[in-house]
């Protein structure tokens, strides 16, 4: 796995997880990898993966099971939209904003851009 400079590894190996469950490689109840078959799979220390854990622990994304392992939370689902949804909103949207009017894009343009990139995702999931 490839790595930004700019985010600590933990925190970029939680944001994967979260993108995995979403897309439904792991299920609600489901068990995820352990802390040493993940670092193995993305080539970091274990300490790492284990940091990680915690934060999707801390976050109830992920519960542990003592001696059985780390599993999806039933509402991960839920709760990881929500956090997206509210770091975007509290921390990206305005540069994506300002972006736009930089680049003298209007909101007609906006919508025009992203049902097609809508239509491109039905078209690729047909």
């Amino acid at each position: 796995m490839t790595f930004k400079e700019n985010k600590p590894i933990f925190q970029q190996l939680a944001e994967r997880i979260c993108d995995d469950i979403l897309t439904g490689k792991y299920a609600a109840d489901e068990r995820i990898p352990s802390v040493r078959e993940y670092a193995a799979i993305v080539e970091v220390n274990a300490n790492t993966v284990m940091r990680t854990y915690e934060l999707l622990q801390n976050q109830n994304i992920i519960y542990n099971r003592r001696g059985i392992g780390f599993f999806v939370a039933p509402d991960a689902k839920e709760i990881i939209l929500r956090i997206k949804q509210e770091s975007f909103l509290n921390n990206e949207i305005n540069d994506f904003f300002a972006q736009l009017h930089i680049l003298g894009i209007d909101c007609n343009k906006l919508v025009e851009l992203y049902n097609i990139y809508l239509n491109n995702l039905n078209t690729e999931s047909k």
